[in-house]
């Protein structure tokens, strides 16, 4: 076996949220997903009972998952890890639920939730994201100066709005996001401005934008290459959400077809992967495709 890339859509994404009221069900998003090509999901276990019907629909679509954690405390993160046991998961993602302003009690916590993680097969890692206790760049970076060990889940999108980059980036917040990404175990992708954590990716005046994340993202998947085993597994999760992360028209819907954005997305990063490792006939097959996939996708904007 070699290192691979396994490419993972959001659930919560899969919500449409639309004016007409119509929203798909489980296995429905599942089988859609599944037809795309994805190798697996990123969702959430909410109980035994969920768990169960969840894991059968990914079995029976050789999917794997990502399970999404959201504790308070140190021992809110136990019976998520029973059910990934139970039921099955590629990886932890922690979101802590917390916002504490002293260095020192966020490590009783990170302390906490790593010797529980030693106790499973899978990995857990802590997403990069606002409202959480990884809310602030540079307090994370402290984190990491305190707990230089801990392994991140980056959703780089955060940093980028949360402390408004000025265009261009400078050296000095670059060097501060390679240093989170030197950390990343898994991604999480959508692209943010300085003003909005998601924009169109298909839109041509956003493309600088697009190009600053899928350069953050090449560094990522090269240092991760370096850091990990020779089979080990990189996930990488399309992640465009639903209002009000979506911009929206005054009439309330999206202003594209996040499906066909993540999936342009998806071409991208695959496309991306291949050419970081080397795949030269895989990356121009995924760019053709990408392309393809873009074109058309300008073509419905301009329509």
């Amino acid at each position: 076996m070699t290192q691979r890339l396994d490419i993972y859509q959001s659930l919560w994404a899969m919500e449409r949220r639309h004016t007409d009221g119509c929203e798909r069900s489980l296995e429905e998003n599942i089988e859609l997903i599944a037809q795309a090509g994805f190798n697996g999901v990123s969702g959430s276990y909410t109980s035994r009972d969920e768990a169960r019907r969840l894991s059968r629909q990914l079995a029976a679509n050789g999917m794997q998952i990502e399970v999404q954690a959201f504790p308070r405390r140190v021992d809110e993160l136990q019976p998520v890890l029973e059910l990934a046991t139970e039921f099955g998961a590629h990886h932890i993602d922690l979101q802590p639920d917390v916002r504490p302003r002293r260095i020192d009690d966020c490590l009783k916590l990170i302390d906490g939730w790593t010797r529980l993680a030693e106790q499973v097969d899978f990995p857990v890692y802590i997403e990069t994201h606002r409202d959480r206790m990884t809310t602030d760049l540079y307090f994370t970076l402290d984190l990491l100066d305190a707990r230089p060990d801990m392994k991140l889940l980056g959703d780089i999108s955060h940093y980028l709005v949360g402390r408004e980059f000025a265009w261009p980036v400078s050296d000095e917040n670059h060097a501060a996001m390679h240093r989170i990404l030197d950390h990343s175990w898994a991604f999480h992708g959508r692209v943010a401005s300085r003003q909005q954590v998601q924009i169109e990716i298909s839109f041509e005046p956003h493309k600088m934008w697009v190009d600053l994340f899928f350069d953050w993202w090449r560094y990522g998947f090269e240092s991760w290459r370096r850091r990990a085993g020779p089979d080990d597994s990189l996930t990488f999760t399309c992640e465009l959400g639903p209002k009000p992360y979506a911009i929206i028209g005054r009439d309330g819907n999206d202003t594209t077809d996040r499906w066909a954005e993540s999936l342009l997305m998806r071409d991208r990063i695959r496309a991306l992967w291949n050419d970081v490792s080397g795949d030269e006939k895989g990356h121009a097959e995924t760019v053709v495709r990408a392309a393809s996939r873009e074109a058309e996708d300008f073509r419905a904007t301009a329509r």
